[in-house]
């Protein structure tokens, strides 16, 4: 085993794999807010949410009183195409402090300085992403995966916070953004995942555990070349 990563921030030119066109105004937007102030919520390409869980994620988000990023996915919530779920005016309401996009260009949205936390579905590629740009996390496990990972983000690592209750209410949602941004428990898990974030940057730098696995897979398949020549 050559366990030889991330290499998220490492590509040589962006490009993205997305399966929907990224909205270039969740950079635009994130441009108007203060550091670490924003709740980036993306819960990946394939959860689908029930007309209730979507409506107490709203609430939770709007009552937090915090600017809030959100992915919604079209048709990814139960008998809705889009938004029609959403109460008339709620967006007006927040004044500009919400921005929804049906997707967004992940990896520099968390690498925005405006990001102050991920609510994701704790999938591997997004927990990666958010430890690699420092970003604390809100997990919300759906399922193979994304619990162990969840797992280990809230109570291994100790860089996020896990919604426990399977049932998605607002006003938990609303403690543990409150938590994860205002409270001290929030401050700790911050100054861990920065931590955890020069440990990823340092171990592929030369002399790092990265580096010196592939160095040794690029050895290893010489081996076998050698081996084995055509």
């Amino acid at each position: 085993m050559f366990p030889i990563g991330p290499f998220h921030k490492y590509n040589l030119a962006y490009s993205s794999s997305s399966f929907l066109v990224e909205d270039q105004s969740s950079i635009s937007w994130l441009n108007t807010q203060p550091p670490n102030s924003v709740i980036y919520v993306s819960f990946g390409s394939v959860a689908v949410l029930s007309e209730a869980e979507f409506l107490e994620i709203a609430w939770g988000l709007a009552n937090s009183n915090l600017p809030f990023l959100w992915v919604v996915r079209p048709r990814s919530i139960h008998g809705s195409e889009w938004l029609e779920l959403l109460p008339n005016g709620f967006l007006e309401s927040l004044g500009g402090r919400g921005h929804i996009v049906k997707w967004a260009p992940q990896q520099q949205v968390l690498a925005h300085l405006a990001v102050g936390a991920f609510w994701t579905h704790s999938g591997w590629n997004s927990t990666m992403e958010s430890i690699c740009e420092g970003v604390p996390m809100i997990c919300k496990p759906s399922f193979i995966d994304q619990n162990v990972n969840s797992r280990y983000v809230s109570h291994v690592w100790k860089v996020g916070v896990k919604l426990e209750n399977e049932i998605l209410e607002r006003g938990d949602i609303e403690g543990m953004i409150t938590k994860l941004m205002r409270e001290k428990e929030g401050e700790e898990i911050r100054c861990r995942v920065s931590k955890l974030k020069d440990m990823a940057i340092s171990c592929l730098k030369q002399g790092g555990t990265s580096y010196k696995y592939l160095d040794s897979l690029v050895n290893h398949i010489h081996s076998l070349a050698h081996l084995n020549p055509l």
